[in-house]
């Protein structure tokens, strides 16, 4: 399971027009699944997405979490960040999870994370062309492994 999360001070998805999802300061993050992810790396993920240090303390240094600060966590499935890259100019989706097993995976991280996090956890639609417009903060982006 990978997860690219950026600090941000806004952040809404948006399906056909219509905002499913949107935060005011905390993370976005683009969620991919990889074959054989299940409840190892959905428990590993959400301790990750909701401990990671990424926003300033009092002296300006990266260490609190975002369930520290009690900011919004937008969590978006995007199965081209588990894409296969490394070779050719087109990119290879045999490293990502099959739909019908990533959908469920992706439900569960997001059913976690609401669990731990309830100061707000708000998504889009799995599998739907989704629409992610942000204002990052720093800017600041990190690739997370489960």
């Amino acid at each position: 399971m990978l997860a690219l999360i950026q600090r941000v001070t806004e952040a809404r998805v948006t399906v056909d027009g219509e905002t499913l999802g949107a935060i005011g300061p905390g993370l976005l993050a683009l969620v991919g699944v990889e074959p054989g992810d299940g409840e190892p790396q959905v428990a590993r993920m959400s301790e990750r997405l909701l401990g990671y240090r990424v926003f300033d303390d009092g002296q300006g240094r990266m260490n609190l979490s975002v369930a520290d600060t009690g900011g919004g966590l937008l969590l978006v499935s995007q199965f081209t960040l588990a894409a296969d890259t490394r070779s050719g100019m087109r990119p290879g989706f045999s490293t990502a999870a099959a739909p019908e097993l990533a959908e469920p995976v992706f439900n569960r991280l997001l059913a976690t994370c609401r669990q731990k996090h309830s100061t707000g956890v708000e998504t889009g639609r799995f599998g739907a062309h989704m629409v992610v417009s942000l204002v990052n903060d720093g800017p600041v982006t990190f690739l997370l492994k489960a």
